[in-house]
């Protein structure tokens, strides 16, 4: 597949993220916080290239938990008798409003391909397909802008929910994937949801969606059972690249393939993988492990402040997802020689990612109502 050059890239300073960009990768951040938007730090950041951002529970979860900067508009919400999550969705509201609007001129010059903003709906919805469905719908038209994306899990569960909401036009981001297989059904599922919405009479050319590969963790995972086994050594730290290469050239042949090729010529864009939980959670590991081999063509690589700063000073740009691939069969197939099963572990880390998301989001709405009760 070939490489789809960004448009219209304004850049007075040449830098690594525009370079990635150049090769057709763009560089999101996985944070927010109202003070990274109201200083200016995130205009700072769009101006050096970066096209979006992401935020999670656990992400909101540190920034009004872990900051005063939500106390005013919390304290005005408690008075007038606001719920926890009702204050919650009101300050992340916000929050996704005042990022989307600093973004928004990316998205009008690369005419709706990145410059986008990530909601997620409850984790506590992550096993409920039907209200999933309705969260989606009731958050993308809440926060009221085009280039918001709204976060829905790659569970079983979430896959038909995916689908109804491509169908209803809404934006998604399809989030903690872990597996390949369980990747093309979500493949399957954005198509089938830009199939219903084509059967409507609605536009293909305006919707987009990504699918969130979560690529530590695996190593985490998978290194954990290896160590204490000096044999398998040399299989430490192998398994997440080689996994989302895997995934790459899934990819490649879904959106390469006859089905696609119908919504393609009636507007549709790919849905483009994304790289997430992309910062190295082993000090031993080089810290842009998670960038410079997965570098390529209809990619985003979503990064936290401190592995955007290894980015800008040291990343080796240059395409690197699409080599490899017989080499990362090799190591996914000596991982399984070794008694690992990627398909369990996937299954435990989505089911890990899962709770860890409805912790943050409770350990969050405690905080609230404890805050509240004091202004109250």
């Amino acid at each position: 597949m070939a490489v789809i050059a960004p448009t219209a890239v304004q850049a007075s300073t040449d830098n690594a993220v525009r370079r990635l960009h150049a090769l057709g990768q763009s560089v999101w951040l996985d944070n927010i916080n109202r003070g990274l938007i109201t200083s200016g730090e995130l205009q700072r950041l769009v101006d050096l290239g970066v096209l979006g951002v992401t935020s999670n529970p656990t992400i909101f979860e540190k920034a009004i938990g872990g900051s005063a900067d939500y106390d005013t508009q919390l304290a005005e919400l408690a008075r007038q008798g606001k719920r926890a999550v009702e204050i919650y969705e009101a300050l992340a509201i916000k929050d996704i409003q005042d990022a989307a609007d600093v973004l928004r001129p990316v998205y009008e010059r690369l005419d709706g391909a990145d410059g986008f903003v990530s909601f997620e709906v409850s984790p506590k919805l992550a096993r409920d397909t039907e209200a999933s469905i309705a969260e989606a719908e009731r958050l993308f038209t809440a926060v009221n802008r085009p280039n918001v994306m709204i976060k829905i899990p790659g569970t079983a569960e979430g896959l038909p929910a995916i689908a109804a909401a491509i169908g209803k036009g809404i934006n998604i981001n399809v989030t903690l994937l872990f597996d390949v297989d369980r990747y093309k059904q979500v493949t399957g599922a954005y198509m089938q949801g830009l199939e219903t919405l084509a059967a409507s009479g609605g536009p293909l050319d305006r919707i987009t969606s990504v699918a969130s590969f979560f690529v530590s963790r695996v190593d985490t995972k998978v290194d954990g059972l290896l160590r204490g086994r000096p044999e398998h050594a040399s299989l430490l730290g192998t398994a997440a690249v080689a996994n989302a290469k895997l995934a790459y050239a899934r990819f490649e042949q879904v959106f390469g393939g006859a089905r696609f090729a119908a919504l393609r010529a009636k507007g549709a864009r790919v849905q483009r993988v994304l790289w997430g939980s992309t910062s190295t959670k082993d000090p031993a590991y080089k810290d842009t492990m998670y960038v410079d081999p997965l570098i390529g063509p209809h990619t985003i690589n979503t990064v936290p402040p401190q592995t955007l700063d290894a980015i800008l000073d040291h990343v080796v740009v240059a395409p690197a997802i699409q080599e490899g691939l017989d080499e990362a069969k090799a190591q996914l197939a000596a991982l399984a020689r070794a008694g690992v099963d990627m398909k369990q572990v996937a299954a435990e880390l989505e089911d890990e990612g899962v709770a860890a998301f409805a912790k943050s989001f409770d350990d969050l709405l405690a905080t609230i109502e404890r805050k509240a009760a004091q202004v109250s």
